[in-house]
């Protein structure tokens, strides 16, 4: 269960130069360390995303990510501004950059951004589903509730993804 003061605000997809650009902002009500600590290190993305097998976390770094059930991708690290920004850059999913900011002492506003190429339809509404769902675990994971990957079902992703087709 998502936390009832985390707002996933705004969020779009268009294609532009042949490319698919998602864009999500994410309002946490938690301080920027464990936004950054979640977005940024491997404990932290093990408890919402997938966990990574390398994460080297610098600019142009080595990442390599394993969804559970799902496939091992790699890449690189292509932005990183320590606190502010994490870019990855992974193979078939393109560019993942998440940009935080302080919202006072208390809360932190994620901006995010998928760059990949252009896909049907029917894959663009998988894609808005699932990072609307990792969004939701990362709000849980912050709350002390990191998914167990073990019973997840894809039930949620289906009405995310029924959301997106119906708007």
């Amino acid at each position: 269960m998502t936390a009832s003061t985390t707002v996933i605000g705004h969020r779009s997809s268009e294609v532009r130069d042949g490319r698919l650009l998602l864009h999500f902002e994410v309002h946490l009500p938690h301080g920027y360390e464990p936004v950054w600590s979640a977005v940024a290190t491997g404990p932290g993305l093990r408890g919402w995303l997938a966990r990574p097998e390398v994460l080297q976390r610098r600019l142009g770094g080595a990442v390599t990510l394993v969804w559970p059930g799902g496939p091992t991708v790699s890449g690189r690290i292509t932005a990183w501004d320590v606190d502010h920004v994490a870019e990855y850059t992974l193979a078939g999913y393109g560019r993942m950059r998440f940009h935080l900011d302080a919202v006072g002492t208390d809360s932190t506003l994620v901006r995010f951004t998928n760059e990949r190429a252009a896909v049907p339809d029917a894959e663009r509404l998988d894609a808005l589903a699932a990072w609307h769902e990792h969004f939701e675990r990362l709000a849980d994971a912050l709350d002390g509730h990191p998914v167990d990957w073990i019973t997840w079902t894809p039930a949620r992703r289906a009405e995310l993804r029924a959301y997106y087709a119906g708007s």
